[in-house]
């Protein structure tokens, strides 16, 4: 039986994996696991709302058996006991190590499924089907997996990377114009930390983009710029020893939101929030030029994202969810912080700057009012 084709070149990234990036590339997807990842089964992991929209697609162009495992929608399902359930589900399913993942959806997904992923049987085989426009720039593409605990987000994890990452532009028509804004916040993430002529481009398209109406090749080429800007950071370090440290810019603070509020706002929302304490912190400090923090806020709000914490969520209870956080060492939170845009402080390599909790304070009370 003949190869089937790809239809379109994966992009030029520094991965050991392919990254397609092209509106329709999903169908290609059969082209692509027969070349990366074939097995004797397939488990498609997914969430009950993609599977009903994407589900028997890419069942019916897998080539070979497959099988739909699908938990309820929201981060508050990446948890322990759902990687236990897919797991025992996949051993009642008789899978075995030619048994090749599917993870198709958001970003829990991307990080359930790849967690099921590297830890069944010691590591099978997953291809990412992102289906957001955060899990396409962020969760998809690093080989980080997780799943969330009480006492954090993503505690419990491992790095194991995709065999390929599919992503298809087409498929975000579905999304509602929140989930939109939300994948926004890693874009000017990737901006900030790496790129300020991709800042820029963001600018100019990000009110269009918030409000679905960005043309489809304009929002292909910001992704794929964003998923480049992930790529060479990761890279050149893939176990976050160091240079990776910088994709934590906003998250350090983001995580202590999200957890505070119980995962009732978006990673998104909260992201964007976290960043511009962060550089309000890193202004502080004097590592930052004057005005960053503003520079960025008039980014989140052009995103349509909130640029103000709530009122009510307290600043003591974000400072000692903080402490929690994986990146924190002697228990004192360490911070991703920016000089510019485009550029990171380095601390001689460490790429990220322990910060007492006054100066954190003193940054989240000009937010938080």
């Amino acid at each position: 039986m003949p190869a089937r084709a790809i239809h379109e070149a994966p992009l030029e990234v520094p991965l050991s994996y392919p990254v397609y990036c092209h509106a329709g590339s999903l169908n290609s997807l059969g082209a692509i696991v027969e070349a990366t990842a074939r097995a004797h089964r397939y488990a498609v992991i997914s969430d009950e709302t993609v599977a009903g929209l994407f589900a028997d697609r890419v069942r019916t162009a897998l080539p070979g058996e497959s099988r739909l495992f699908t938990i309820p929608p929201g981060e508050h399902e990446k948890t322990r006991s759902r990687w236990a359930e897919l797991t025992d589900a996949l051993f009642s399913w008789e899978a075995g190590r030619d048994t090749t993942v599917i993870a198709l959806g958001g970003g829990v997904i991307g990080d359930l499924a790849g967690f099921v992923a590297a830890t069944f049987m010691r590591g099978i085989p997953v291809v990412q089907v992102p289906t957001t426009l955060l899990s396409m720039v962020d969760a998809a593409v690093g080989g980080k997996t997780a799943v969330d605990t009480p006492f954090g987000k993503n505690l419990v994890g491992a790095f194991h990377d995709p065999s390929a990452v599919i992503m298809d532009p087409d498929l975000l028509i579905t999304l509602p114009p929140e989930q939109i804004r939300s994948g926004l916040a890693e874009m000017i993430k990737h901006g900030v930390i790496a790129d300020a002529s991709y800042f820029d481009a963001m600018l100019q398209l990000l009110p269009s983009v918030a409000a679905h109406g960005a043309r489809a090749d304009d929002l292909a080429r910001l992704i794929a710029g964003s998923v480049r800007i992930k790529a060479a950071v990761v890279a050149e370090d893939s176990r976050e020893g160091g240079l990776r440290q910088v994709l934590n810019f906003g998250h350090t603070i983001g995580h202590a939101i999200e957890r505070e509020l119980h995962y009732s706002i978006a990673h998104g929302e909260a992201v964007a929030m976290g960043m511009i304490v962060e550089a309000e912190i890193a202004e502080a400090l004097g590592l930052a030029t004057p005005g960053l923090s503003g520079t960025i806020a008039d980014a989140v709000r052009r995103a349509g994202l909130p640029v103000q914490i709530p009122a009510a969520l307290s600043d003591v209870a974000i400072i000692a969810s903080t402490h929690g956080d994986k990146k924190s060492r002697a228990g004192t939170a360490r911070y991703a912080l920016p000089r510019t845009i485009g550029e990171m402080e380095a601390a001689e390599g460490r790429w990220s700057v322990p910060v007492d909790d006054a100066t954190v304070e003193r940054a989240l009370s000009a937010r938080v009012r």
